[in-house]
């Protein structure tokens, strides 16, 4: 039977909860959770508990929400008197400081959620999709001083389907990365895992999303903004302007179009919506692409089908986004 280890566990999103949860199960011990802070969230703008919290309370898991942790006394006093094998950190969203580093004899283990070294950062899931790859996976690795480049433990591969965007593949790559997570730890235990450097020179970066990466720039292939519309889910999502106004766009589909459309320009026909693209250089047959949309929602409006929006705003061939 695999030797039971003491764990601390530092997370906070819901794509953390499941290796909280196969950590537990497979029989580790984890007296303490610890998580970001509570904070005011929603329109009503009320208090609300970080999932990872949520499921140590489940869990009857002790919680610690430190503002601060690198030079928190009491934080460090409570680790160390813990002493813990290994400390297993999966989107806590804090710098690791280099005494919680040098704790734990199997060192501070990070579930990313990418192939490293490729999209190291905040937003691996989103940038993977918005830049159109075809697979991903997941990366245990042995935290150390520098963002997501410390030595990797093991990784596992997934495909993205063609329809998948940020909010379909992180449950995905959350449940496979918890049994890599129970299996990791079980193979540093045997000596079967031994950690390996990362190959900086194949980093590419995944940086924190901003609100401005949702627009929209029909300079670009339909395709392009058709993966980035997937990536950037639930938010910024992809939005542009229609006459002066704001114009987020939920659902839409790259295709080829008969007649050629500049960028931005838009072609009706009948309760169909078609926007103009750049080309794709990669693909000789990408000429005449476009983007069609299917869901839109006008500033201060509810969410709509195109055929919605036809009727009610009157759009017409020839008219321009983004202006």
């Amino acid at each position: 039977m695999p030797t039971a280890l003491n764990l601390v566990f530092c997370g906070t999103p819901q794509f953390a909860v499941p290796t909280l949860d196969k950590l537990v199960e497979a029989g580790h011990s984890v007296p303490l959770v610890v998580t970001q802070p509570d904070r005011p969230r929603g329109r009503g703008m009320e208090v609300a508990v970080s999932p990872v919290k949520a499921a140590a309370i489940r869990l009857g898991i002790a919680v610690l929400q430190p503002v601060t942790i690198k030079n928190n006394r009491e934080f460090r006093e409570q680790l160390v008197a813990i002493r813990p094998d290994a400390i297993i950190v999966v989107g806590y969203g804090r710098i690791i400081p280099q005494w919680m580093i040098d704790l734990p004899r199997l060192g501070n283990l990070n579930l990313h959620a990418s192939l490293l070294p490729k999209y190291r950062g905040a937003a691996p899931i989103q940038w993977a999709i918005a830049n159109g790859e075809s697979f991903t996976g997941v990366t245990t690795m042995r935290i150390d001083a520098g963002l997501d480049t410390g030595d990797i433990l093991m990784q596992r591969e997934t495909p993205i389907g063609p329809k998948d965007t940020a909010e379909t593949l992180g449950p995905k790559l959350a449940a496979i990365g918890a049994d890599l997570m129970v299996e990791t730890l079980r193979g540093l235990e045997s000596g079967q895992v031994r950690p390996a450097p990362q190959d900086h020179s194949q980093a590419t970066l995944a940086p924190i999303l901003k609100k401005e990466d949702g627009r929209m720039d029909f300079a670009r292939s339909a395709e392009d903004l058709f993966n980035r519309l997937r990536g950037f889910q639930p938010w910024p999502g992809a939005f542009t302007i229609f006459k002066g106004k704001a114009l987020q766009v939920h659902h839409a589909q790259p295709l080829q179009h008969a007649v050629m459309l500049t960028s931005a320009q838009i072609a009706v026909e009948g309760t169909r919506l078609f926007v103009g693209c750049g080309k794709n250089e990669a693909k000789a047959k990408d000429t005449n692409a476009v983007l069609e949309l299917l869901e839109v929602q006008l500033e201060g409006k509810r969410r709509m089908t195109t055929r919605e929006f036809i009727n009610g705003y009157r759009p017409k061939s020839g008219d321009h986004l983004g202006q």
